[in-house]
């Protein structure tokens, strides 16, 4: 009897899960998973920070399991806000923001994304070239126009400012961007302070709706105030904004799906909340209590701050290492871009064929884009890591 399904073609294989089943299947004992979007230690391995096992410890035996509101802990959320937004900031003061607990990160975009297919029916977000390759699926499914804006110059390897700021200006006025905050994914290129304060006078002036994806606050300069920088010259410069907040990144709650969308707008709050309804009910409780226990409390808190910059300043010297191997190798190419980046990836410059070498003749796995997650490179594997990467664009 045929299957009910048998109709069903079957999906392509997601890039990242594909890398991992390759390197999995590879038995060489010095092989190298650096696909993967997860913090390792030096030794290689995922860690809990201090600070959450300490609020998991106060957490324990204190609460119920009762299903939270369909906006979510409000507590957490309100603590994410002064997060990303700062304690001064005025539309908090002024009760202007609105926030609602998301499924992480992607949870958040994907509201974003249904709340533009059902408010804005005809808009098109405008998404840097390139981003985080779940972008494109997010408002793609949720049935938004999509189309590029430039970012990323591969001649220098660092950041298209011209081309970015030429095509918002020649953008549709009152158009939506999708703004990677800091540690842009997957390049590591990030404009500074003042091109910050550029696109958003050059935004302003176009009525732009700039939406912001923060992944890695804390995480890419080990300075949570820093890294929310260009959210808040956006709201100093007078911009109505949307944000997206995780914390799989900068607490490790990879797994716990812990996120945050905010607006300044009560009216949108209670929309977001009528898609959030048929679409997962309410968000998940203990993950939320974490975040709220860690930043509620200042020496947890501070603790944190602490943790957050150690998984950075390693991330940051790896960078230092990976580019003095190369350079003390005799590599004739440039390699500053490994240190002018910033966050979890280096965007390599490596061809896809020079990826496929390094995982076929030396065991290297990463994503074909050369996008190479630093925080799987350790003091123990970058010397190596330089060796395989010098004999494949020496070629």
């Amino acid at each position: 009897m045929a299957s009910f399904w048998a109709k069903v073609p079957q999906a392509p294989k997601d890039p990242i899960l594909g890398i991992t089943e390759k390197f999995l299947a590879d038995e060489d004992p010095c092989k190298m998973n650096l696909g993967v979007g997860a913090y390792r230690t030096d030794q290689g391995k995922p860690v809990v920070l201090d600070c959450v096992r300490e609020a998991e410890k106060r957490i324990a035996g204190n609460f119920n399991m009762e299903y939270l509101p369909i906006g979510g802990l409000k507590e957490f959320n309100d603590l994410s806000v002064k997060l990303a937004y700062g304690d001064e900031c005025a539309a908090i003061a002024e009760a202007r923001v609105a926030s609602i607990q998301t499924l992480s990160g992607t949870g958040s975009c994907r509201l974003m994304a249904d709340f533009m297919h059902k408010f804005a029916p005809d808009a098109t977000v405008y998404i840097p070239s390139p981003t985080w390759a779940n972008h494109h699926n997010i408002w793609r499914d949720a049935n938004v126009a999509q189309t590029s804006f430039r970012y990323y110059k591969p001649s220098t390897r660092g950041l298209d400012f011209e081309g970015m700021i030429e095509d918002i200006q020649t953008a549709p006025s009152g158009s939506f961007f999708l703004l990677h905050a800091c540690a842009h994914n997957p390049t590591g290129v990030d404009p500074t302070s003042e091109q910050w304060s550029e696109i958003s006078a050059v935004m302003k002036e176009k009525g732009h709706f700039p939406f912001f994806d923060m992944a890695y606050q804390g995480f890419a300069s080990g300075d949570c105030v820093h890294d929310a920088r260009a959210i808040r010259i956006f709201l100093d410069d007078g911009h109505q904004l949307g944000c997206s907040q995780s914390y799989a990144k900068n607490m490790g709650l990879y797994g716990q799906r812990v996120g945050c969308l905010t607006f300044e707008a009560s009216a949108v709050e209670s929309q977001m909340k009528a898609i959030a309804r048929p679409m997962y009910s309410n968000p998940p409780v203990y993950g939320a209590r974490i975040v709220t226990t860690v930043l509620g409390d200042e020496e947890l808190k501070e603790l944190w701050y602490k943790e957050v910059k150690g998984m950075a300043d390693r991330i940051i010297h790896m960078r230092t290492l990976l580019r003095e191997n190369l350079e003390g190798i005799g590599s004739s190419l440039p390699w500053n871009h490994v240190t002018d980046q910033i966050g979890m990836f280096c965007f390599s410059g490596l061809t896809p064929e020079q990826v496929d070498e390094l995982a076929n003749d030396h065991h290297i796995y990463m994503t074909r884009n050369g996008r190479i997650s630093m925080a799987g490179v350790t003091s123990g594997t970058v010397g190596r890591l330089a060796e395989a990467m010098h004999k494949v664009t020496s070629g």
